[in-house]
C-alpha cells in the first residue's frame, strides 16, 4: 500500500513520560525519511507540536487542521505546509480522514481515543479500508489492547475484525506494517456476531 500521507491522532498535551515526546520525534523523522506527509491536529503544543516540529524539521510536509474554537486554546501551529481551519470537531476528523491514506495514534486522552475510535469503526463498517496503527510507547496502548480483546471474546467485536488495529512500540516497525497492510475486504455484518444463547 503506498502511503503519500498519514493521519496521526495524539495529545496537545506531553504526558508525563519523556518516552512520549521521544516517540512523537522519532515517528516524525521516520515520516519524512519516508516522504510521508503528516496530516495532523493542527497545535504547536504537547505531543502534536513536537510531533509536527520533527516533520518539519526534516524537511517533510505537515498539513493541520484545527476547529476555530480550539485555535486559540491548542494554540495552531504557525509555520506548517498547509492549516485547514474548520468550523467543528466532526468536521475535522472528516477531512482528516479524507486527507489521510493511514492513522496512527500515539499515546492521548479523550480526543485521541474519540479519533481513533471513529476511524475504526469507519474501517469495521467498510467506510474505508485505510490501515490503522497504535504506536505502543511504554506500553501505553496495552490496556487498550486488552479492552478489544475482552471485547470480542465477550461476541460485541468479531474476531476477524480485531486486525483493524495494528500495534508496535517501534515507529519504522509500525510505518512498515501500515505499508503491508492487506484489507480483509469483508465489512462488518451483524450475522458475524455469535448468537446469544
Amino acid at each position: 500500500m503506498h502511503l503519500q500521507r498519514i493521519c496521526v491522532f495524539t495529545g496537545s498535551n506531553p504526558g508525563v513520560r519523556p518516552a512520549y515526546a521521544e516517540a512523537a520525534w522519532e515517528l516524525g523523522k521516520a515520516l519524512a525519511a519516508r516522504n510521508i506527509g503528516l496530516v495532523y491536529g493542527g497545535a504547536s503544543v504537547g505531543l502534536m507540536g513536537r510531533l509536527a516540529d520533527a516533520v518539519l524539521e526534516a524537511g517533510g510536509e505537515v498539513s493541520g487542521v484545527i476547529p476555530q474554537s480550539l485555535f486559540r486554546r491548542e494554540v495552531a501551529h504557525r509555520n506548517l505546509t498547509q492549516l485547514h481551519e474548520v468550523n467543528s470537531m466532526h468536521e475535522r476528523k472528516a477531512l482528516m480522514a479524507d486527507l489521510a491514506d493511514g492513522f496512527i495514534a500515539l499515546p492521548g486522552g479523550y480526543g485521541t481515543f474519540d479519533e481513533l475510535f471513529e476511524i475504526t469503526t469507519w474501517a469495521q463498517i467498510g467506510l474505508h479500508s485505510k490501515p490503522i496503527g497504535l504506536l505502543n510507547v511504554a506500553s501505553f496502548f496495552d490496556p487498550l489492547l486488552n479492552l478489544i480483546a475482552h471485547a470480542s471474546r465477550e461476541g460485541f467485536i468479531p474476531a476477524f475484525n480485531r486486525h483493524l488495529m495494528m500495534d508496535s512500540d517501534n515507529p519504522v516497525h509500525l510505518l512498515e506494517l501500515l505499508a503491508t497492510y492487506v484489507p480483509s475486504g469483508k465489512p462488518f455484518e451483524w450475522t458475524d456476531l455469535p448468537p446469544v444463547r
